[in-house]
């Protein structure tokens, strides 16, 4: 299946959607809940896993729709069709706060590796797959950046990134060291690793967890500053549940003092 070759704009400031427009026959695949608006003469059809090449056949499908599954994603995704004779649009929209970035695979290697909750939507013949940390450590103590949403193809694809985005181009051997939720994604060619953070002292005080991600280059990476588990954390830490001044994200102190301040 050749990939559709999809025009877009994407609007907005700080809470952006995109707006795709589609030629007669063409089509886009997206995430279950994030469609924005349909202009009429699309058609919408949910389906298992991605549509895309690699599914062909029920066997396919069923395999494609259980990787959504481990990534924590729906089985299911919608296509969106123009059945008309003149173009069409559709749009999506970013589920917080953010910047959408579009992605040409066939200019980034082909190959594109994300947050599992990073992908938003595709030109339909791009392949949503998982990608496994091959290393023990990562494997145990990743969270977020355990199990990444792998993109595959040589179309167009759209990925949200929380609060304010960054992109960096690493050189051979250059490395990063970020907060595992401010990965948004990464070129295949990257090396990533998820390490502990030396000290006991850093690990119990530090406010930053006990783990971080080390991105290796060469390859293009970009990172977001506000991830969708920080913002929730925060809410949750500020609300009457979880008390009314909730402590830093990740730090022990901060949940004793929780503990204190309840009668």
């Amino acid at each position: 299946m050749a990939m559709d070759v999809i025009d877009y704009q994407i609007f907005g400031d700080d809470m952006q959607f995109v707006e795709i427009e589609l030629d007669p026959r063409e089509a886009v695949v997206g995430e279950a809940g994030s469609m924005f608006y349909m202009e009429d003469q699309i058609q919408m059809e949910t389906i298992f896993g991605d549509g895309s090449a690699s599914q062909g056949g029920i066997l396919g499908s069923l395999l494609g729709a259980g990787k959504r599954l481990v990534t924590g994603e729906s089985l299911f995704t919608t296509v969106y069709t123009n059945e008309g004779n003149v173009k069409r649009k559709v749009a999506f929209g970013a589920p917080y706060p953010g910047r959408i970035i579009p992605m040409h695979l066939d200019q980034l290697g082909g190959t594109l590796l994300c947050q599992k909750d990073a992908f938003l939507c595709a030109a339909k013949g791009v392949s949503l797959g998982i990608a496994f940390q091959k290393r023990l450590g990562a494997g145990f103590f990743g969270g977020e950046g355990f199990i990444l949403q792998k993109l595959e193809g040589d179309g167009l694809a759209f990925v949200h990134a929380g609060g304010a985005l960054i992109a960096k181009d690493l050189q051979p051997g250059e490395t990063l060291r970020v907060d595992t939720g401010c990965v948004v994604a990464f070129t295949s060619n990257v090396d990533y690793d998820i390490q502990f953070v030396g000290g006991v002292k850093t690990a119990l005080f530090g406010g930053e967890g006990i783990f971080f991600t080390t991105l290796r280059g060469p390859g293009r990476v970009w990172l977001q500053s506000l991830p969708l588990a920080r913002m929730a954390n925060r809410i949750v830490g500020a609300s009457k549940i979880g008390g009314s001044r909730g402590g830093e994200e990740g730090s022990v102190l901060g949940g004793l003092g929780n503990l204190f301040e309840r009668n």
